[in-house]
């Protein structure tokens, strides 16, 4: 293994977790699920220790991380991704339907990002990774971060609902013109508000309808759970429908359409889109979606 950075942990009042107490510590793991994982791989040690989550840090230990040879001779993923937006601290790319964003598998959109987006000039620079999550059906914005100070800031954000997310959806049945979808999942509370943009009759389905989905809450399959909820599943879900009416071959109808904040370092307002994909504008023609900040 080769060794590629060491920290001198810093006098603590309290002893906490290393898993806890490593969260930004090294400049290529910012993130808590990344010490985990190193830890898992063995590839940090506390004082010539090999270090484990239950280890408690008080202050002066040498912790060190090493990068293993075997990682080297991954073979690389060849995956084009659209860049809609990039700077020295994050991008925002257009996620393909059908490929998980992280995860155990080679295909996915975290091991294709090195080679689709400039390297960070900033000191803090990390290799590019994912701030959030979309479904492995769900297609549009992404947004990755590129320094671990930006990975912090836009997690913050997205903790503190600063990030706005629009999602696009083509859902079946009758609807309402409005409204707000208020029904728990997994015992959790969960909040969805949506707008019918369009709607046009189906004579297999009744009728089809476009519609903007705000999320409030970020629960797992949210939206394909609470529109299935109201009666009105997603068109093209396999795993949330009504009898009898799913659509096969042609993939899940669900689009995030725009993310808009406020640059947390640049303080600059961001505002992305991506275009409907063709399958939505076969149903409806003149469908478009402006970025609303």
């Amino acid at each position: 293994m080769k060794l590629i950075e060491t920290h001198i942990a810093k006098v603590l009042e309290n002893p906490v977790r290393f898993q806890e107490y490593g969260v930004g510590v090294f400049k290529t793991i910012p993130t808590k699920s990344g010490i985990k994982k190193a830890i898992k791989k063995k590839l940090v040690f506390i004082d010539g220790i090999e270090a484990t989550t239950a280890k408690y840090i008080s202050g002066g230990e040498k912790i060190s991380l090493f990068q293993s040879e075997v990682s080297s001779v991954f073979k690389r993923l060849e995956l084009p991704l659209e860049v809609l937006f990039e700077d020295d601290y994050f991008a925002i790319i257009n996620k393909p339907p059908g490929i998980l964003v992280s995860g155990n598998k080679f295909m996915t959109i975290a091991n294709g990002l090195a080679q689709n987006l400039e390297k960070s000039t900033q000191p803090d620079a990390v290799r590019p990774q994912p701030v959030h999550r979309l479904d492995k059906a769900t297609s549009g914005v992404l947004l990755i971060g590129k320094t671990s100070a930006a990975i912090r800031a836009l997690s913050t954000l997205f903790l503190e609902k600063k990030i706005k997310k629009t999602y696009i959806a083509i859902a079946i049945g009758v609807m309402e013109t409005a409204g707000e979808i208020a029904q728990t999942i997994e015992g959790k509370e969960a909040h969805t508000t949506y707008e019918v943009l369009q709607k046009t009759p189906s004579e297999r389905f009744g009728y089809l309808n476009l519609i903007r989905l705000q999320p409030k809450t970020g629960r797992k399959h949210q939206l394909r759970k609470h529109l299935l909820g109201i009666g009105n599943p997603i068109l093209g879900d396999q795993n949330y429908f009504n009898e009898g009416f799913v659509l096969k071959g042609k993939g899940l109808y669900l689009h995030a359409a725009t993310l808009s904040f406020v640059h947390p370092l640049t303080k600059v307002t961001v505002c992305i889109t991506k275009a409907l994909p063709k399958k939505f504008t076969t149903i409806f023609q003149d469908a478009f979606i402006p970025c609303l900040p």
